[in-house]
């Protein structure tokens, strides 16, 4: 079996930096789609946890204060549930397992609760504030998705 020779080595080399040039930025748009697709199963997760919440509220499920809004005052809330005041024994209604991490976040400091943002129900929808209560939730990733819009406007 013959070696090879200068002229193949290079041309072989030249072959898999191209190669590898090509799949680096197909991986990057892999795993963008991916943490794109797990922000949006997550926000999905916690808008309906929060509906759920305010739909207990309303149904008296739920002490509601005069002045208070329905909605939980911390997203904590959702995962460590609160008293349901319909039931004799005052069991907890439950709204989340677990609260999902926004897989857009870097700080590994930070509670799952903490990588996300919140609005109340008395900030305006584009401007987004912390209040008494959380209403919605959002990135606070200063990314723009694979379909053109900022991922915080999800």
């Amino acid at each position: 079996m013959k070696g090879f020779t200068l002229i193949e080595l290079v041309i072989t080399v030249a072959i898999v930096a191209v190669l590898a040039s090509v799949a680096l930025p197909l991986n990057e748009l892999i795993v963008q789609r991916a943490k794109e697709a797990d922000l949006r199963r997550s926000l999905r997760e916690i808008r309906e946890a929060i509906d759920t919440y305010k739909q207990a509220s309303d149904d008296g499920r739920i002490t509601k204060r005069v002045g208070d809004t329905g909605y939980p005052k911390r997203l904590d809330d959702l995962v460590n549930g609160v008293e349901d005041q319909k039931d004799p024994k005052k069991a907890r209604i439950y709204f989340l397992r677990r609260l999902p991490r926004d897989p857009f976040a870097t700080d590994a400091a930070l509670t799952d609760s903490d990588t996300w943002g919140k609005r109340s129900y008395e900030s305006p929808p584009d401007d987004p504030r912390e209040g008494d209560d959380v209403f919605d939730v959002f990135t606070r990733s200063t990314l723009v998705g694979l379909n053109g819009r900022a991922l915080r406007e999800w």
